[in-house]
């Protein structure tokens, strides 16, 4: 398994590699205080990532946390009723 997830990011990093070589025009991008200039291809890939990021941080902050938080109130709540069964009268 792992042999298979590192030939397929290496061949989408190569894919990436590709796409940025194959979209070398500069464009302007106009930000509020400065202006930059970067390739087409690096600009979308950046944008990529950058939204796969954000995306991972919207799902972590929805499903993730909260489900984590409601696992350890049932670990303790298990925890209180295992110790309070083995006390007997």
């Amino acid at each position: 398994m792992p042999l298979i997830r590192t030939l397929l990011a290496l061949a989408f990093i190569m894919l990436g590699i590709i796409f940025g070589a194959l979209n070398r025009d500069v464009m302007h991008i106009d930000l509020f205080f400065t202006t930059l200039q970067a390739s087409i291809g690096l600009t979308v890939l950046l944008v990529l990532l950058i939204g796969c990021l954000l995306g991972g941080l919207v799902v972590m902050a929805t499903v993730v946390w909260p489900m984590r938080n409601a696992l350890s109130k049932a670990e303790k709540a298990a925890a209180k009723t295992a110790t309070e069964g083995n006390v007997s009268p």
